[in-house]
């Protein structure tokens, strides 16, 4: 039986992109984990030790993306990050959801239209993820 050579799947713009995605917010879950704590679902204890982590799991996939050895263990392991942060995702928007019912004003309402427009981003990105595994 043959012995093929592992392929590696190339550094391309939109891996870089998720690299350096994952690299500013992962940097930004340490410096200021307060700003992400009101996504961490209700039923999750220690929020602030969550961001923490999340934020560590961020910059560890952002490195393993951009060398060739780590490329495929970090697209799989950026895929599974991003569908376990989504719930986090849809919180951000709900409680935006009630603010801006309950404010009513211009900005509050475009935050919200932010918040949810955020979240069919995740697919491309988990897509990105997979082809960074080498997975189509």
């Amino acid at each position: 039986m043959p012995v093929t050579p592992r392929t590696i799947p190339p550094l391309d713009k939109a891996t870089i992109g998720l690299a350096t995605l994952f690299l500013s917010s992962g940097a930004t879950h340490l410096v200021r984990p307060q700003t992400f704590e009101g996504m961490v679902p209700d039923a999750l204890p220690r929020r602030r030790e969550l961001v923490f982590v999340s934020g560590v799991a961020e910059i560890v996939c952002g490195v393993g993306l951009l060398h060739p050895r780590t490329r495929k263990a970090a697209g799989l392991a950026s895929a599974v990050l991003l569908v376990a942060v989504f719930p986090g995702n849809v919180k951000m928007s709900t409680d935006h959801a009630k603010r801006a019912q309950r404010k009513g004003d211009t900005g509050s309402k475009a935050f919200l239209a932010a918040t949810i427009a955020r979240l069919p981003m995740q697919w491309p990105l988990i897509r990105t993820a997979l082809r960074a595994a080498g997975r189509h």
